[in-house]
């Protein structure tokens, strides 16, 4: 049995190349997947957690899953190192998984801790000195391995020790995939998984948008509040009203499922139309203005009034109103 070391695997080109390096050079590896609720995943038919087990065993390593849960949210809320282009806290992310992947070096007996990093791809996490810090904070200074631009940094104490042959390392810079890409085709015979990988909807300009809006007005915002964001469309009625519309079938089902007790639920009585959910305090006008954003969605009504069912998810006790559609001018300054 070879060295064994843990490395992070996004399910993206570069992670999956350093790890395909790893195990050409001799290492036992074990990957080391994180799944938080904004990742974005490699196949649109997977999620993080089945494409992270796909690729370990296309690779032939055990995987370890590790879910960043409340803990990530409390992070976002307020970064330390503070946020990207968006809402994107990249340094301090970095920190919280690196500082996981420390503990499960110790744990798993392993020597150090790779991954597909690449010197000045990411502007906010990936520039040298960012690089350095999160290293030193995390507690992983010196047994952090970055295989794809290994040469480019400082000796690790693995290579130090003599575990790795430096002169087997690369030196990969920059934003372009185009050395990696030929790397992985003409060194390993890859033909698939050669697109950028993974990523983070906190990065995303309309996604950050809602994540902000969470943030600001909800102390106690969940992993639930923060998966809620990816369903439906949503609007900003008050300080203390916000209102979740579903899109099709699909997302009225998962309203409904995500909803919490003290939510209001509102429905369609007589015609085809979206479930919406409402989170705070419900006053008479808002109830109108709910009822007539629900009726804007519903099918064929033509400006015609609605009649709209709305209760609390967990009373049986339902009440109704009638109310026309919201016209497109008003919808817009309330959307999220």
């Amino acid at each position: 049995m070879g060295v064994k070391v843990i490395g992070l695997l996004s399910g993206g080109l570069d992670s999956t190349l350093a790890t395909r390096i790893m195990k050409k050079l001799g290492f036992e590896v074990i990957i080391l997947n994180f799944m938080s609720p904004f990742c974005t995943c490699t196949r649109n038919d997977h999620g993080c957690k089945s494409e992270a087990k796909r690729l370990a065993d296309e690779l032939g390593a055990p995987v370890r899953l590790e879910f960043m849960g409340e803990k990530y949210i409390d992070m976002v809320k307020n970064p330390v190192h503070g946020y990207g282009k968006n809402m994107n806290p990249c340094v301090d992310c970095r920190i919280m998984m690196f500082k996981r992947a420390k503990e499960v070096m110790e744990e798993e007996g392993a020597a150090f801790v790779y991954t597909g990093e690449v010197v000045g791809q990411r502007a906010m996490s990936q520039k040298m000195d960012r690089m350095h810090l999160i290293e030193r904070e995390s507690g992983l200074a010196g047994r952090l391995v970055r295989p794809l631009c290994a040469k480019l940094l400082p000796p690790t104490i693995p290579e130090k020790e003599g575990l790795i042959d430096r002169e087997q390392m690369l030196a990969i810079h920059g934003r372009s995939r185009k050395p990696q890409i030929q790397i992985a085709k003409e060194e390993f015979g890859m033909t698939e998984n050669l697109c950028s990988g993974g990523g983070c909807l906190l990065t995303d300009a309309s996604f950050s948008k809602r994540m902000k809006d969470l943030v600001i007005h909800d102390d106690d915002a969940s992993v639930k509040d923060a998966r809620l964001l990816r369903v439906g469309r949503h609007f900003r009625l008050s300080e203390e009203l916000k209102v979740i519309v579903g899109r099709n079938e699909g997302e009225n089902e998962q309203i409904e499922k995500m909803a919490s007790a003290d939510d209001f639920l509102f429905y369609p009585m007589e015609v085809n139309g979206p479930v919406a959910l409402v989170k705070g305090k419900l006053g008479r006008d808002a109830i109108d203005a709910i009822g007539s954003i629900t009726a804007r969605y519903c099918s064929g009504v033509n400006g015609s009034p609605v009649k709209i069912k709305y209760q609390r998810k967990k009373d049986d006790s339902a009440w109704q109103v009638e109310v026309a559609p919201m016209v497109e001018e008003n919808i817009e300054k309330l959307r999220l």
